[in-house]
């Protein structure tokens, strides 16, 4: 299929990683669908982009507002070939002597269960179009464990058991999943740090097109092809 031919939708496009990505899938060609809870921010990325660049507020906490916005995703675009969950945040009050339960449950809403929502919502249109592709952002602390919290960790763990019985459940329908591992990334997650990251050590970070352009990558592959992991490190650190 020519990527002109593809409509992808980017949940947590309105800065980062997935703003960063939204730009590269409309440069590739694709119809991009933009989706996060800043309206104004979406509203003004979508401008940028043009080429039929749709803007849609949603809370991914909340089911019935990730469905609504599916379901505007194909009434507007006509389908859906790709998702890329890019939603994710953490806290500066992250070590377990401090994390409440309020906390936690806070943190698996917006980086696990949001994209457990947003997976449900768009496997009836793929499988109908019998093909689809899902990419979820995850962390290089999956691999390595570090010192972003118990909260974080455990749920960007969370998402490798998503992916990965996904896949197993919906390959037979054309359906494929692929997580992607990033290092450190100078995104605005960084700022949440409880410690500044020392400026040095940020000139070697990851940038969000890095993280795009591999999205980019996975997604021109044929059909036939499959990426269950992909690690992306930066090579200074």
């Amino acid at each position: 299929m020519a990527q002109e031919e593809r409509v992808a939708l980017i949940v947590g496009a309105s800065s980062g990683m997935g703003r960063a990505t939204a730009r590269a899938y409309a440069e590739a060609g694709m119809r991009v669908a933009l989706a996060a809870r800043s309206a104004e921010q979406l509203e003004e990325l979508a401008e940028e982009i043009g080429r039929g660049a749709v803007a849609l507020p949603c809370d991914v906490t909340v089911p019935t507002s990730v469905e609504q916005m599916v379901d505007r995703v194909i009434k507007t675009c006509g389908s859906l070939d790709i998702l890329v969950y890019a939603t994710g945040t953490n806290i500066p009050d992250r070590s377990l002597e401090v994390l409440s339960g309020e906390t936690w449950e806070m943190m698996m809403a917006t980086n696990l269960s949001g994209a457990f929502y947003a997976t449900q919502a768009v496997l009836p249109q793929m499988r109908k179009q019998g093909r689809g592709l899902i990419i979820y952002l995850s962390t290089g602390a999956v691999q390595s464990p570090d010192a972003s919290g118990v909260s974080y960790q455990a749920s960007k763990h969370g998402i490798t058991g998503l992916a990965h019985g996904t896949f197993v459940e919906e390959r037979e329908n054309g359906i494929r999943t692929s997580i992607i591992f990033p290092g450190l990334c100078d995104t605005p997650l960084v700022l949440k740090r409880p410690t500044p990251t020392p400026p040095e050590i940020m000139e070697k970070a990851l940038q969000p097109q890095d993280v795009a352009e591999a999205c980019l990558f996975v997604a021109s592959l044929p059909d036939r092809t499959c990426v269950p992991e992909l690690q992306l490190l930066p090579s200074m650190l």
